[in-house]
């Protein structure tokens, strides 16, 4: 008999609810969109429906492995990894101090609750400092540009009432991320364009979300700050911009006149591809709408300069007076986090950058965090303060991070690398220790996770008062030996007698509202999950057992009208910030271009997003690989045909830091002279991770001024024919 259960996916940061069809021994046979779900209209996307395959991959790991003196992995039981582990962290501990171990949190935790958290904790026990997370390898110039320009208490414009919207390197349709409303984003836009919203795209290519957009800026790769100062230009330059909420709200007009001058609609087309009509016609559609907002995403956010596009994109949004004013309803509600009265006013801005410095490179702490890019060589530099230990959660680094031969060199270098994975990943292989924990279905869930994003950027988070707990529904495999993430750290914490408060923000960054939650659980216990969520939610907007209740979640009624301004407030937001000026001032100058005249290297490679894949999870799935194995090298036909090159036909891709194999494939949506790669392929020697590892392409060293951020798009390359494949270039 089956039977079918309400619950979360947690595959990407959409969190759709979906339908889990449950045989008789519990185990999970399909799962589909919750029609009962209101605002999803029962969507999944391919990630979501291949979950039972997921669950039941022959390679995925059913007990933890340690590594042998002879260099194989070996079955351990999870209470005897715990205890070893324990061991060699004392050790090390003991012998080089508690900054000998970090940890590394990557982007798959989303199914980990609490995991992060609890592993921050433990570190913290131990006296290290050293957290780092892919939000300094993904999008750290989110948080620094807020954190120059400062943030609006009240959030940004909702897009369901917006007349205009403008996506930069966004493309929400296919990955799901920030630019629309989480809730089946594909539908939100076509329903927002049916009633005459009008949607510019800035993007080298003609992507899924583009289609649907009246101007699409098709611009060069890594031209964006200057596509985007040539908006600033044409507004200022045009008296379009809303007089009012600047002088009440913002300082920095003069400096930012100033400093956009030179970036007229001649000298902006010139560099970036899109004609002068285009540019003007943008500027034209989004300062005279009434409502609307900009929005980042990853693409920028890989090429150099990334803070000062993010930054410019908040200018536009202060420029045009895209914030909510008083009166009208708060378009981010917290309903599992505290309730919170957002006031139509600035949060001031605040450093930066500032904090720890690294001995092997000119990187240092910053708004986003620690800058990961700083791991290897801090790892492989010898001295009292060299990394000797690393535990990897959520995360893939030699699949996920530039300069995989560096790399692989520090993990291997490390007296202790443990790695929590639900599969011997590229970075599994290199462990002493892999944890093997339980995966989603099988461990209880919430949203709340999604509520955190109103603190990190624009439009990001539930647009609604929506909110949903599942419990575990699915049996955990038969014989199997797994471990939650919490109860590791919690597991080795008891192990080396250390007290562990698990701290639960209300916010992200310096605009807390009110203290963070403080977990203290008694010496040595190690709770289960549903014990932290009773207590991490004790303080939520709606009693936690209410949202229960809903199985299927719920648009709670709770509404949060936006006050106003607090007499007392004197915060400003900063649309003229002096180091953002001086960064427009750099490559305002002719000869600005880092990269030589092309002749070289004439195409720039940009990364994209597949439907089917979450960064490298998912990209060794039968299921959701049948149409593409391994990642082509895509190219717009008439740069292939200037090449002499064919679809199906093997390329080598060359850049200043390597050369990889590809095979071609034609794509008429890319702008001649940019080709795109998917990342994470040809990872490990597993024959299940196909394709070219497009981070041998790149260099740690060529990274970002302020956060570090290494540039993984608008990367200079040559193509030319490969005749024969070379070992170790590719593995399709």
């Amino acid at each position: 008999m089956v039977e079918t259960r309400p619950s979360i996916c947690r595959n990407c940061l959409a969190f759709c609810p979906i339908i889990v069809t449950l045989d008789d021994d519990a185990r999970v046979v399909s799962v589909v969109g919750d029609p009962a779900s209101d605002g999803f209209e029962a969507y999944t996307c391919p990630k979501g429906r291949a979950i039972p395959d997921q669950l039941r991959d022959p390679a995925r790991l059913l007990t933890s492995m340690k590594m042998t003196e002879a260099g194989r992995h070996e079955p351990i039981s999870s209470a005897t990894a715990v205890s070893e582990v324990a061991s060699a962290l004392r050790r090390i501990v003991d012998e080089h101090g508690p900054d000998a171990v970090a940890m590394y949190i990557g982007t798959g935790t989303q199914q980990h609750t609490f995991g992060p958290k609890a592993g921050a904790a433990l570190l913290k026990a131990l006296g290290s400092t050293l957290v780092f997370s892919a939000a300094t390898v993904d999008k750290p110039a989110e948080k620094t540009s807020l954190a120059l320009h400062g943030n609006w208490q009240a959030g940004g414009q909702r897009f369901e009432d917006a007349d205009t919207w403008m996506l930069v390197g966004a493309n929400p349709v296919i990955a799901k991320s920030n630019g629309l409303p989480y809730n089946n984003p594909a539908r939100r836009l076509t329903d927002a364009v049916r009633r005459g919203m009008k949607l510019i795209v800035i993007d080298p290519r003609r992507t899924e979300t583009a289609r649907q957009a009246a101007v699409h800026l098709q611009v060069q790769p890594g031209e964006d700050p200057a596509l985007l100062a040539g908006l600033i230009h044409i507004i200022l330059a045009n008296d379009l911009y809303d007089h009012a909420f600047v002088a009440e709200n913002a300082d920095g007009l003069a400096a930012l006149r100033a400093a956009v001058r030179p970036f007229t609609p001649a000298n902006v087309a010139a560099r970036t591809g899109v004609t002068q009509e285009q540019l003007i016609e943008a500027a034209h559609v989004f300062a005279q709408a009434k409502r609307g907002g900009v929005v980042c995403a990853t693409g920028p956010s890989f090429s150099l300069n990334a803070d000062l596009t993010f930054y410019l994109a908040l200018c536009l949004n202060t420029l045009c007076g895209r914030w909510t004013r008083a009166g009208e309803p708060a378009p981010y509600v917290n309903v599992l986090l505290p309730a919170h009265t957002p006031r139509a006013q600035p949060l001031a801005p605040y450093p930066a950058v500032g904090g720890r410095r690294f001995r092997s490179s000119d990187y240092q702490q910053n708004a986003s965090g620690l800058p990961t890019a700083a791991l290897p060589n801090e790892i492989l530099m010898p001295g009292e303060e060299k990394i000797r230990a690393l535990i990897c959660i959520g995360g893939n680094p030699v699949s996920a991070w530039p300069e995989q031969g560096k790399v692989e060199e520090a993990l291997r270098d490390l007296d202790l690398l443990v790695t929590i994975d639900t599969h011997r990943s590229a970075t599994a292989e290199l462990a002493h220790y892999v944890i093997a924990p339980p995966m989603a279905l099988e461990v209880p869930g919430t949203t709340h996770n999604v509520e955190y994003l109103k603190y990190l950027g624009v439009s990001r988070g539930y647009q609604r008062p929506w909110a949903q707990y599942t419990p575990a529904i699915a049996r955990r495999p038969e014989g199997s030996d797994l471990i939650e993430e919490h109860a590791f750290f919690y597991g080795l914490a008891a192990e080396l007698g250390l007290p562990m408060e698990l701290t639960v923000p209300h916010a992200m960054g310096p605009y807390a509202e009110s203290p963070p939650t403080r977990i203290v659980f008694e010496p040595g216990y190690v709770p289960s999950l549903e014990e932290v969520f009773e207590h991490a939610f004790a303080h939520s907007r709606v009693p936690f057992a209410e949202v229960k209740r809903h199985p299927h979640g719920h648009v709670f009624p709770v509404e949060t009208i936006v006050q106003p301004r607090d007499p007392a407030c004197s915060a400003m937001l900063q649309i003229g910030a002096p180091l953002m000026m001086q960064q427009l001032a750099t490559i305002a100058e002719p000869h600005s271009c880092v990269d030589g005249d092309g002749s070289e290297f004439p195409f720039r490679l940009i990364s994209r997003r597949a439907n089917a894949y979450m960064n490298s999870v998912g990209i060794d799935l039968a299921k959701l690989n049948r149409q593409m194995r391994g990642n082509p090298l895509f190219m717009n036909p008439a740069d292939m045909a200037g090449l002499g090159l064919h679809a199906g036909e093997r390329t080598k891709v060359r850049s200043k830091h390597g050369e990889i194999n590809a095979i071609v494939e034609a794509d008429t949506s890319l702008r001649e002279g940019c080709v795109a790669m998917w990342h994470g392929f040809g990872t490990g020697s597993s024959e299940r991770t196909p394709g070219s590892n497009v981070n041998r392409l790149l260099s740690l060293d060529d990274h970002d001024s302020l956060t570090g951020m290494p540039r993984l798009s608008a990367v200079p390359v040559a193509i030319y024919a490969a005749s024969e494949a070379e070992p170790g270039l590719v593995d399709a």
